[in-house]
């Protein structure tokens, strides 16, 4: 007897509000908003928010403006889709009004323990750092909350310069977007867990008997440089929520649980007030493949796409801003994300 196959969870309806308006363009969305000046696009890793991130500052430095495109993903392509070594070199210039910038994490974190140890060195007149001092730097550097530290610090030197007229910011996976928003809350646990810590250094009698009153100065200074790093932190989270300046873009592709996750991502995403923008949706296989008598396995995968297409309009309806036909290649090099650039925005102008 033959088995029916398992029903498909459906897509619930989106309920999360976007900030287009019903059947407005991408190239009109930027026309109509042009306070936007911090674009993201996010969504699952490898959907192309690296592709559609470099395709819009594309677009936008043709147009005149002053654009970087920059990443703190550890595994962003920005170095090979615009084919130049940008990782951890500040903004490199690819082509007229168009920067890229990929940060190097690791190296924030070694310049903040070099910091740290040329601070202990001159507080307490040392030549070398205790080994017991040592430990506890790279212990604390080792801190999951420390690469989000560099990471986030470096995204608020970025914006706060205000060099550009857009900042596109290839964001990290939904995951770890949705982690930076709670980032403030993961910090006061954090800076709680070293307060305790540095409670316990007082075993290091021959320290404090030397330097008693400038290591309480010391306390104080570390604490409030953490606190210092928290604000840093929750300035850069804000940049994701702020509902004047910040246009978040969720980029799907025609399948079930791809789309799933990204109903709930929004869901959350809205809770935490990031104003979204709208949804694009990539890698469409054109109904024309048809007409080139392609093979069974594709003309099924086409039949599972138009359900799926389906489920879009029903779920994300009119905060659809745009539809990106699957590729016969990868998108590298500046006449490929030219190429991209026109299907997401034709020959509209901001």
């Amino acid at each position: 007897m033959t088995q029916s196959p398992p029903a498909t969870e459906r897509i619930p309806r989106v309920e999360a509000p976007t900030l287009a308006d019903p059947s407005e363009s991408l190239a009109e969305f930027f026309g109509n908003h042009p306070e936007r000046r911090y674009i993201m696009f996010g969504g699952k890793g490898g959907l192309g928010k690296t592709t559609f991130s470099a395709a819009t500052g594309y677009w936008l430095a043709k147009q005149g403006k002053r654009v970087l495109v920059f990443s703190v993903d550890p595994q962003a392509s920005l170095s090979d889709i615009f084919k130049t070594d940008i990782f951890g070199k500040g903004p490199v210039k690819v082509m007229e009004n168009l920067w890229a910038q990929e940060i190097d994490a690791d190296r924030h974190i070694r310049e903040y323990q070099d910091e740290v140890r040329a601070k202990i060195l001159e507080m307490y007149g040392m030549d070398k750092v205790p080994d017991e001092i040592e430990d506890y730097i790279a212990a604390a550097s080792a801190e999951p909350a420390m690469e989000e530290s560099a990471i986030f610090d470096s995204v608020v030197d970025i914006l706060s310069a205000g060099d550009y007229d857009y900042y596109i910011y290839d964001l990290v996976p939904l995951g770890h977007a949705l982690y930076y928003l709670s980032m403030a809350k993961v910090y006061d646990e954090w800076i709680g867990k070293i307060t305790h810590l540095r409670e316990e250094m007082r075993e290091y009698e021959e320290v404090a008997a030397r330097m008693r009153r400038q290591k309480e100065v010391a306390e104080d200074q570390i604490l409030a440089e953490l606190q210092y790093i928290r604000g840093r932190i929750n300035a850069a989270s804000r940049i994701l929520t702020d509902r004047e300046r910040t246009a978040f873009f969720f980029v799907v592709i025609p399948e079930q649980m791809i789309l799933l996750d990204t109903a709930k991502a929004a869901e959350m995403f809205a809770r935490f007030n990031v104003p979204i923008a709208g949804y694009i949706v990539n890698r469409v296989l054109p109904e024309s493949l048809l007409e080139q008598g392609v093979p069974a396995y594709l003309r099924n995968r086409m039949e599972m796409q138009r359900g799926q297409l389906a489920e879009i309009e029903q779920s994300f309806g009119s905060s659809v801003l745009g539809r990106i036909p699957e590729l016969e290649r990868d998108v590298t090099g500046l006449e490929m994300i030219e190429r991209v650039a026109d299907l997401m925005y034709g020959g509209g102008r901001a």
